[in-house]
């Protein structure tokens, strides 16, 4: 039986193909993520474009629960890519991912508006939107499965969270094109047709992700698994024994999506529509919180390499916890000041606690069956916690007359997510083919990971 201070041995890793394998992925997921969150940017003027006017508030209703569907078959397009990609590689489904999402982004930016079709308006929104979650599905798992098993080992965390970085940077760009728009061709121009330039944007970038793309090669990491199975082996039924670990991994989500979300997807409208604030400075402050993420995610990854992910998690869960009534508050002065300081103290929980949970999620997985285990997961954990936040805060704020509402769901998340990070093995020393391979076999099996001997 291995001790605590057993050190895994890896071959020899050529480090120039390795970067060359973090950049096409990492360029690739901006991409993907450029075309699903536009739309929650877009959130206000697809309510007014896509639904009746007569009513402000359940078109806003309307748009986010469209929002929130494409969340809910996310796990069907996990499912679907995740066994494809455990069989066949990472790199051939991460192409085909792009070229969905960038279909239906670009489709979304032709749809005719509710002025010209009536209902059939936003029933065609609803099916971009679905491509759009179908094709997400894949794409998390995939694209960080694929630079998890692309990273030297000493250096996980900060790779993968150089991938998640370019997960929010597309909020960040999205937002100053917008901004850019409005601020050169007008907020007339922009409300009649100039709305619909992001999303013909993301179909063009999703060409350029595309050909990046088809320059990679899977990870010896994944081939040499893919290598070891039989051919026979079948990807989710070899998932379902890990099920302790798949609800581990939708309850870490919870906190993530929670926090990520309200920020990028829903404070935007918060300021706008609660407070008052001009779309200008809302969209300012809202960029620049979220590229605070952007900056401190691989500062604070560096730390859960050399210490660990769990001190991180557990930071993140309880600062959360702890400061999301202030943040709200400060957010809801309305002041430039204010909002600026309240959505930066969410962005720092968010960085402080995705700089460990993103990569433990993976780790948790053996590498024969990482892309299905956690496309199944994470798609779960964001179709329950994630895709349905702005909905939920939105909701909350209607059904209780308080703009405060939604921080206290914040916290109940957050509360959850401290319990359950107590809950977790530190996974910093596993090794990827294994994964935590004792929760898929019996319990009088030895153990195969440094962390199961330690737990």
């Amino acid at each position: 039986m291995r001790s605590d201070h057993d050190v895994i041995t890896e071959p020899p890793m050529d480090m120039a193909k390795a970067r060359r394998r973090l950049v096409g992925g990492v360029v690739g997921t901006f991409v993907e993520w450029y075309d699903f969150l536009i739309y929650g940017l877009s959130a206000p003027i697809l309510a007014y474009h896509f639904f009746p006017n007569t009513n402000p508030t359940a078109a806003l209703l309307g748009t986010f629960a469209i929002y929130a569907v494409a969340f809910f078959i996310r796990p069907l397009g996990g499912v679907f890519f995740g066994r494809l990609g455990d069989r066949i590689g990472r790199i051939q489904i991460l192409a085909a991912t792009i070229l969905l999402m960038g279909a239906a982004t670009l489709a979304t930016g032709l749809l005719p508006t509710y002025a010209s079709v009536g209902i059939a308006a936003p029933i065609l929104l609803l099916l971009c939107r679905l491509a759009q979650g179908f094709s997400a599905g894949g794409e998390t798992s995939g694209g960080l499965s694929y630079v998890l098993e692309s990273a030297p080992s000493d250096r996980r965390a900060r790779w993968v969270s150089i991938g998640v970085a370019a997960s929010f940077l597309p909020v960040v760009l999205g937002g100053m094109l917008i901004l850019s728009l409005r601020t050169f061709l007008g907020d007339d121009a922009y409300t009649n047709w100039a709305w619909r330039l992001p999303f013909v944007l993301g179909g063009v970038l999703a060409v350029v992700g595309l050909w990046l793309r088809s320059k990679l090669d899977d990870p010896e990491e994944f081939t040499d698994a893919a290598a070891a199975k039989a051919a026979s082996d079948e990807p989710v039924a070899r998932a379902k024994p890990l099920l302790g670990v798949t609800v581990t991994v939708m309850l870490l989500v919870a906190v993530q999506a929670v926090g990520a979300y309200l920020l990028n997807s829903y404070m935007y409208t918060y300021m706008v529509q609660i407070t008052e604030m001009s779309p200008t400075t809302a969209l300012i402050t809202n960029s620049l919180a979220v590229l605070t993420i952007v900056v401190l995610l691989p500062v604070f990854a560096t730390i859960c390499d050399t210490r660990g992910r769990k001190p991180m998690m557990m930071a993140g869960a309880v600062w959360l916890l702890v400061l999301a009534y202030p943040a709200l508050a400060l957010v809801g002065t309305g002041t430039f000041g204010g909002a600026l300081a309240g959505q930066l103290l969410i962005a720092i929980g968010v960085a402080v606690f995705a700089s460990g949970g993103f990569v433990v999620m993976l780790e948790l997985f053996p590498t024969a069956i990482r892309f299905t285990g956690h496309a199944v997961a994470y798609s779960l954990g964001y179709a329950i916690f994630g895709g349905t936040t702005p909905l939920i805060a939105a909701s909350l704020v209607e059904s209780t007359g308080s703009s405060m509402a939604p921080a206290y769901y914040v916290m109940a998340i957050a509360a959850l997510g401290v319990v359950t990070v107590l809950k977790v093995p530190e996974t910093s020393r596993v090794r990827l083919r294994d994964g935590l391979t004792r929760e898929a076999t019996s319990p009088s099996c030895e153990p195969t990971t440094v962390s199961e001997v330690a737990r």
